[in-house]
């Protein structure tokens, strides 16, 4: 697979603009990345911007923190796809994981994957609040709930991805999820020891620097 198709080029910031989002997409074509990741108000902007190309549009559920009810997060996940998106990040319920109430966690998670009807489904653990026993716990329960991948970090906790982390959630998936590793890979070193450490995607607003071989000073 080429390098660039390993990239989730992400604009997540509670200030982006429209102006900002558009430019995110037009990157995303110049440099033939996997997909934008944005937030869902302009998920119908980028679907319209991006059609007839390969890149996709994915957005985040109950995002940043997971804490809103598994209805909501299913509702918001109908929207986006309606709006256009084909792929989904959704952050877990961490309290429940941390509770061991894994039940509740794998019901919101299916909640989320019976909503995209067959797109892709990221669940985000915000793997820097977990122990590494509570990360192998929710990698189960995403593979229990049939989820596409599993993925690190929202980038907007006290520490993103690293390569120890993506490498428990490889062996604990036993292949049954990909691994996106997001948050703080800020250049084409990072990006490396991601993928050597088993990551499948990486969602980075540095994709550009990336590309280019040379380092940002993005915080996610």
């Amino acid at each position: 697979m080429k390098t660039s198709k390993y990239i989730d080029h992400t604009l997540l910031k509670a200030n982006a603009t429209k102006s900002q989002i558009l430019t995110l997409c037009d990157e995303a074509k110049q440099y033939d990345f996997a997909s934008v990741c944005v937030n869902p108000c302009w998920v119908s902007a980028c679907a319209e911007v991006l059609k007839g190309t390969d890149v996709m549009v994915c957005t985040v559920i109950g995002f940043p923190l997971g804490a809103t009810t598994s209805e909501t997060k299913a509702f918001e996940t109908k929207q986006a796809i309606a709006n256009g998106a084909s792929e989904v990040d959704m952050v877990i319920n961490i309290g429940a994981l941390k509770d061991k109430d894994y039940d509740f966690v794998t019901k919101d998670i299916e909640a989320v994957v019976a909503a995209a009807e067959g797109k892709c489904v990221k669940v985000i653990l915000e793997t820097c609040l977990l122990s590494d026993e509570e990360i192998v716990k929710a990698c189960e329960c995403c593979v229990k709930a049939k989820a596409t991948f599993v993925k690190t970090s929202t980038g907007f906790s006290t520490e993103g991805a690293n390569p120890r982390v993506v490498k428990i959630m490889k062996e604990a998936v036993h292949g049954a999820c990909l691994v996106k590793a997001a948050g703080g890979v800020k250049s084409p070193q990072d990006m490396d020891e991601m993928i050597k450490a088993g990551a499948d995607r990486i969602g980075t607003s540095s994709g550009v620097k990336l590309m280019q071989g040379e380092n940002a000073n993005s915080s996610y």
